[in-house]
């Protein structure tokens, strides 16, 4: 059968999809900032004291060392979860009645996916030839310079990272927070891999790292200095002003880089191959292993009366705490048990490692395995239809609504006892209030988002971007006082939440008017 039709409907899928709009948004944002204004107060890479002549081989590789990272961050998290979507359709337990091959759609899938990669990276780079113009300092503009470090550098990676969405959800099929976390760590492995090359490039599958150096080779020759310790990649916040320039032309690749740039893309194709033997088809083995459901016995009918005397009395409850214990119930039930035992290690670290490790990388990394709890805060109901019946409570906004914010900030909260304790102890009272917010600004934010996409993908698109920038130690997605512990975080955080519930509140009570 024609793979192209599977590819265009895959494709179409997800385009047409309200949170790849929302996702285009963010990223045209976020790429606005990849090569800073020449009044900006931040940079995004830095050798030393040094950043580069705005020219297009500055402009074209800045921008697609940006992107290759950027879109190697959020984008696993963006197109994973195809395989899942034929699921909930029905759609592929259509394909598995075709002569379609596990092979074949499988390719459909990394090949849809990295299509949308594409789709934001050719976005991304009209954005940067026309703010090449924007912040234009009297230099030619050459297109060649533009294109090819995102032919070899981004389009290699991004079509890995379409490969890795595909496996992981192979492999780890409808264990979303595996998937997640399996690439959370998978990433950090590469970013820390990456920094340890020095000549062999090949081995970089981000393909970063041969531009880095020849950046700080230049800058080298430049200051005539034996070593360049200072190089950065990312956004550094101040000092960009008092910054030196030098002149970048660009590079000449070795052809060993580029043979390894075409090995990667055909290493990811095979990996997809091998994967083919592993792929269930869309297979109910597992739910006709399961033991089938007793027969009830039909007891013999009396003509005795029933004593409606004898019978329960019939009570109301409209509290909130039934509510809360279900909500608080659904949230620790969900997922494998053994998920709690990778939780109650991320809570004894937090008691047990140096406080400022404990606060700045355990503690974010703890609460991003609840991913997968705690992004279906406001979605589950959508997930399983039932949101009509859920509509049609008793009061849902403040009954529902609330016990189901409450229920999620208690989790948070729960696990980061033991930091809270210790907080306490070294009365350290702004950074416990900014744990205690930082917990609940990040439940709000599933929340809003929940509520306006009616999906989970967004928000653990843009939780694991915070979870990263937090780890590498950028100031402006601090939100729970790990890097920067003033009076006014408190308040800033505070307000945050305030926005957030207006959102939430607003958008939820016109969802229950118009159902």
């Amino acid at each position: 059968m024609n793979i192209f039709p599977l590819i265009k409907y895959s494709y179409l899928q997800r385009v047409r999809n309200y949170n790849f709009l929302i996702t285009l948004c963010a990223s045209l944002a976020v790429a606005y900032t990849f090569v800073p204004a020449p009044d900006a107060n931040y940079s995004t890479i830095r050798i030393a004291d040094y950043v580069g002549d705005y020219n297009s081989a500055w402009f074209g590789y800045v921008t697609a060392i940006m992107s290759s990272l950027f879109l190697s961050l959020v984008g696993f998290y963006l197109i994973n979860g195809g395989i899942k979507t034929d699921v909930q359709t029905k759609v592929g337990q259509i394909i598995a009645t075709t002569k379609v091959t596990n092979a074949t759609y499988l390719f459909s899938k990394v090949i849809s996916g990295f299509l949308i990669l594409l789709t934001i990276l050719g976005i991304v780079l009209i954005m940067s030839i026309a703010l090449f113009h924007l912040y234009n300092e009297n230099f030619p503009f050459e297109i060649f310079q533009f294109i090819k470090p995102y032919f070899l550098i981004t389009i290699p990676a991004l079509f890995l990272i379409a490969v890795l969405a595909v496996v992981f959800e192979v492999f780890f099929r409808k264990y979303t927070i595996l998937q997640n976390i399996g690439f959370f760590f998978l990433f950090s492995f590469l970013m820390l891999s990456s920094r340890t090359h020095e000549d062999n490039f090949s081995s970089d599958m981000l393909g970063t790292q041969i531009v880095m150096n020849k950046m700080e080779n230049q800058v080298r020759e430049l200051t005539q200095g034996d070593r360049i310790k200072e190089l950065s990649i990312g956004y550094v916040i101040g000092n960009k002003n008092a910054a030196k320039k030098f002149h970048f032309n660009g590079m000449e690749f070795p052809y060993s880089f580029i043979i390894s740039r075409i090995f990667w893309i055909a290493l990811g194709a095979l990996l997809v191959f091998l994967t083919t033997g592993f792929f269930h088809r869309f297979s109910l083995k597992e739910s006709s292993t399961q033991k089938a459901p007793k027969v009830a016995i039909q007891t013999e009918i009396t003509n005795k009366e029933i004593q409606i005397s004898g019978l329960s009395k019939l009570t109301t409850n409209f509290s909130i705490l039934p509510l809360l214990r279900t909500e608080l119930l659904l949230l620790i039930r969900k997922g494998k048990k053994w998920l709690w035992f990778i939780n109650g290690i991320g809570m004894l670290l937090l008691a047990l490692v140096p406080l400022e490790i404990a606060h700045q990388f355990v503690l974010p990394i703890l609460w991003f395995f609840q991913v997968s709890r705690i992004s279906g805060l406001t979605t589950k109901e959508f997930t399983n239809k039932v949101h009509y019946f859920a509509f049609a409570s008793f009061k849902p906004l403040q009954r529902l609504l609330i016990s189901q914010l409450l229920a999620s900030i208690l989790l948070l909260l729960f696990l980061a006892l033991p930091l809270l304790v210790r907080l306490i102890l070294a009365a350290n009272f702004i950074a416990l209030s900014a744990v205690i917010l930082g917990g609940i600004f990040i439940v709000f934010l599933a929340a809003v988002f929940g509520i306006v996409t009616k999906g989970k993908k967004l928000f653990e698109v843009v939780f694991f971007m915070i979870t990263y920038t937090n780890i590498n130690k950028i100031p402006f997605t601090d939100y729970f006082g790990a890097l920067s512990q003033n009076s006014f975080l408190p308040v800033k955080l505070s307000i945050c939440i305030l926005m957030l519930g207006a959102i939430v509140y607003s958008i939820r009570n016109y969802q229950l008017k118009t159902s």
